[in-house]
């Protein structure tokens, strides 16, 4: 009978494809200790279900236990992942600060941070997400705010003024000179918020800042105008430091809200 070793030995094909391609992953610093502490459990685990499993279970489960901890592997490195992306030159868009779904579009009051009305963009990370946050365009971080809270689930919009959250307020350093909020929010799963930002940096658009680990929810917020065009509508998918989520019209006194033309799907 072929050992179960063979399917999961480093010598076979499927094997060598798996390995090469997880040693393959770029992975983010912002995700130090859990991503060094989750891989290595399951690696222990791996060894001791080699080591122990065949006097206690058949082979089938053997390699269906390897292979449940194979994909439990790729995960926990996949959610670390911290693809290179170029984001798109032009002043007037506001890149997404995240990647997810969009949940919400539209204009609430934020007295606090814009001090007005404020147009709004809800995106939900899930956990199958890269969880890297970006600038949404070149700025300078003019204060950061922590806020301890809840943990309902992240696609609420309620989740932005209940959850835990940080508040990283920036002025774009094109015109306009707009003050806009990226807020960083934890969700029912995720419950640590990384910022590596510090106020007084100067940001590029599409630059990282942060993290938030495990299931989470980024807003971005600008002051309502009628110079602002929407990209977005609920239930795209977007991508951080690529996808515009609002392009401001500075000849234009017509307030729109558009779907956008072919996004570029292309990149991580």
């Amino acid at each position: 009978m072929r050992s179960y070793r063979a399917c999961f030995s480093i010598d076979c094909p499927a094997g060598c494809v798996y390995a090469d391609f997880l040693m393959r992953i770029p992975l983010t610093r912002y995700g130090l200790p859990e991503v060094v502490v989750y891989p290595a459990a399951v690696l222990v685990l791996m060894a001791a279900v080699g080591l122990f499993g065949p006097a206690r279970l058949p082979v089938w489960g053997v390699v269906v236990a390897e292979g449940i901890l194979a994909l439990v592997l790729g995960w926990a490195l996949m959610f670390f992942r911290d693809p290179h992306r170029e984001p798109p030159r032009d002043d007037r868009l506001l890149l997404s600060p995240a990647d997810g779904t969009i949940t919400d579009v539209g204009v609430v009051e934020e007295s606090e941070f814009i001090e007005g009305p404020a147009f709004r963009v809800g995106i939900f990370l899930s956990i199958f997400n890269t969880h890297i946050n970006r600038a949404p365009c070149d700025a300078t971080v003019e204060k950061i705010t922590y806020r301890p809270g809840k943990y309902i689930n992240a696609m609420s919009p309620r989740a932005g003024k209940e959850n835990e959250s940080n508040n990283l307020t920036m002025v774009r350093t094109n015109h306009p000179r707009n003050r806009l909020l990226v807020r960083q929010i934890s969700g029912a799963i995720a419950r640590r918020i990384v910022c590596a930002a510090r106020e007084g940096q100067q940001l590029a658009g599409g630059e990282r800042f942060g993290m938030i680990k495990f299931g989470s929810r980024t807003e971005l917020y600008l002051p309502a105008s009628d110079s602002v065009e929407c990209l977005v509508r609920i239930g795209d998918k977007v991508k951080a430091g690529i996808t515009p989520l609002v392009r401001y019209e500075c000849h234009s006194a017509r307030e729109t809200h558009t779907r956008p033309e072919a996004g570029n799907p292309g990149n991580e």
